[in-house]
């Protein structure tokens, strides 16, 4: 049985050595608790902005951009005021983004002293516990002390499925995601997000 590890919060985790990005790839419903404690982020990578637009011919536009002033919603009771508030984010993008073909992300991070080798992400995406879709990016290397922007662009696997969107439409916040980031396939870091579609 996987050891289990205690934070400077007291929360206890498992030792996450097992969260493999092939575990992570397994699963078909969102996590109900953190995987790993805070300070397993060594590398201090520190999210800085992000903004998710429309790429579609003739509809470009910004969603969500927290650097332009956007701001999640507050986080839900038993997570908002404790140490993972930040690592747990809540996005109302409305119905809009249901409509859109091809979406694109940009992610601004900054991290510390230690340079940074095969920089993963897998983020994946749930509604009413079944997974949705599941995106798997990589940046090979990252210099230390540096400021970085991480560029990804998807098809929307929404657009084609009418059911789908009218059910997200009407369920404010039953849609999450988790996202895990590792450094040379070690889990380093997860997030945790709820999205609301709703007018």
């Amino acid at each position: 049985m996987a050891e289990i590890i205690t934070d400077e919060y007291g929360n206890q985790y498992y030792d996450p050595a097992g969260y493999t990005p092939d575990w992570c790839n397994t699963l078909e419903a969102p996590c109900e608790a953190f995987l790993l404690p805070l300070n397993y982020n060594v590398y201090n990578i520190q999210f800085v902005d992000f903004r998710i637009r429309s790429l579609d011919p003739g509809n470009e536009y910004v969603l969500f951009d927290i650097g332009a002033g956007s701001m999640p919603s507050p986080p839900p009771e038993g997570v908002a005021g404790t140490a993972d508030a930040g690592r747990f984010i809540r996005y109302k993008f409305g119905p809009g983004l249901l409509d859109i073909q091809t979406i694109g992300t940009t992610l601004e991070f900054v991290n510390g002293e230690y340079e940074v080798k095969n920089f993963r992400m897998i983020e994946r995406h749930y509604f009413r516990g079944q997974l949705i879709t599941s995106y798997d990016f990589t940046m090979p290397f990252v210099i230390p002390n540096s400021k970085n922007n991480w560029e990804m662009m998807y098809a929307n696997p929404l657009v084609a499925n009418p059911e789908w969107k009218e059910a997200l439409a009407t369920a404010p916040w039953e849609a999450k995601s988790d996202s895990f980031y590792f450094v040379d396939d070690r889990l380093i870091m997860h997030n945790r997000a709820e999205y609301d579609y709703s007018p």
